[in-house]
């Protein structure tokens, strides 16, 4: 007899989460907080299992049939059937129960969640792996929810890509040749398909660097752009055919966009983002302000128009690179690891961390307990490590935490982006939001 099972709530990969008539914790993707469900249990330890739905017994008051015709096999969206309200509750709680558990934070301001305008066709960015299988056969899309070993072919369908990009990479698969020959060798590749603001794109490859036939990829795709190549994950990308430096508008700034640079995946909800850092910085005239894991400096170039002293610190070369082509006045640029300068860069009136997933550097929180600014503006990809670096920074003793706030750049997803808000001195109870609002949030 299955166990029957009423899942209580959703773990930060997408889950559901229940708990056996044995007392373990079970797992279940695609299931729904409130859900009651049969669970044939796939995966079993001695404190928690696997599973999946046999039978939906009774289905909770957030679920929804999810629109994409893969969802419940493919592992790219696995919030789809989750109605919105529901995703983004389920965010607001990821939030919280890092800061608090993980954190071990305190009288915290209430989270302010902002949702994103479209639920779908938002992504500028998809990385597809591609698999050859043998005998011309070839595989291309995302992992499968339940066997990540697995690929789940992918056209233009998926819901995911924006509009013009789930196009072109639907013409990208038409003229790749039989077993994908114009595309570089390798048993398995990494393609990531960026569109343009004017719907063109670039492809690039990881994985391999030498065959195929790039060039006649580049003539017989509409829009496509360039075609990239690196021989593996990470590397520094080679050009293989089409033009170098297609020019992308990023925040109002016009700047040369090559592969490796990181840009916000969905350009809509990036800008209202964007607006929310800003409006935590304040009037910036005069101040002296550091934008810490920068890119290519959207942050620090935009206060230095406005006035501030801004210096950025970035890792990446090419972000390094495509900054320096275009210069600001007023904007400092500075390559290297953020842990490497932070001190060099202090006092400073306001900073910005926006570092990626991993979170910052033990060095660069201390620097910044040692030193902190009037306002720290920390945004995060990540509730667990954001969370683990205010516990470095000593918070609430030498910062307060003031606002906090969560922005859907990823619907259909678990991910979210986190804006906290600290001021330095002793707390004395939670910080008041500032009165400008956003049409999309939702408290």
């Amino acid at each position: 007899m299955l166990p029957t099972v009423t899942i209580r709530g959703l773990t930060s990969e997408g889950a559901g989460v229940g708990t056996l008539p044995d007392g373990r914790a079970v797992f279940v993707h695609q299931s729904a907080p409130g859900d009651r469900i049969r669970v044939e249990l796939t995966h079993e330890k001695r404190r928690w299992a696997r599973g999946r739905i046999a039978e939906l017994l009774e289905p909770g008051p957030g679920r929804r049939d999810a629109p994409c015709p893969h969802a419940g096999r493919c592992g790219g969206c696995t919030f789809e059937h989750l109605e919105y309200e529901v995703q983004l509750d389920a965010k607001r709680t990821r939030i919280d129960d890092a800061l608090t558990r993980i954190g071990g934070l305190e009288a915290l301001p209430p989270i302010e969640m902002h949702a994103a305008p479209h639920e779908f066709r938002y992504r500028n960015r998809v990385s597809f792996t591609l698999r050859r299988l043998g005998g011309d056969r070839v595989v291309a899309g995302f992992h499968h929810l339940e066997s990540p070993g697995h690929i789940v072919d992918l056209g233009g369908e998926c819901l995911l890509p924006e509009a013009a990009l789930a196009k072109l990479w639907e013409e990208i698969r038409k003229a790749w040749g039989v077993g994908a020959a114009h595309l570089p060798s390798g048993d398995r590749l990494r393609l990531t398909l960026r569109s343009l603001s004017d719907g063109s794109g670039l492809l690039l490859v990881e994985g391999g660097i030498r065959g195929g036939d790039p060039g006649r990829l580049v003539a017989a795709v509409p829009g496509l752009r360039s075609v990239w190549g690196a021989p593996e994950q990470g590397a520094r990308p080679t050009l293989l055919s089409g033009e170098d430096g297609a020019m992308e508008e990023w925040f109002g700034e016009h700047l040369p966009i090559r592969p490796g640079a990181f840009l916000q995946v969905n350009r809509r909800v990036a800008e209202d983002l964007h607006a929310l850092v800003l409006r935590e910085i304040g009037r910036p005239r005069g101040l002296r302000i550091v934008d810490a894991y920068c890119g290519f400096g959207v942050y620090g170039r935009r206060l230095a128009r406005h006035g501030a002293r801004a210096v950025g610190i970035e890792l990446d070369p090419g972000a390094v690179e495509m900054s320096r082509e275009v210069p600001v006045k007023g904007f400092r640029l500075i390559e290297g690891p953020v842990e490497g300068h932070m001190e060099s860069v202090l006092p400073a009136d306001r900073v910005i961390l926006n570092p990626p997933r991993g979170g910052v550097d033990e060095a660069v929180t201390e620097a910044l307990a040692r030193t902190p600014p009037e306002r720290l503006i920390y945004v995060s990809c990540d509730p667990s490590t954001l969370a683990r670096d205010l516990a470095r920074l000593e918070v609430p003793r030498r910062l307060r935490v003031t606002r906090i706030q969560g922005v859907d750049l990823f619907p259909q997803t678990p991910h979210v982006e986190t804006i906290v808000t600290l001021d330095a001195g002793e707390a004395d109870g939670p910080g008041s939001p500032s009165p400008e609002g956003n049409p999309r949030t939702r408290g």
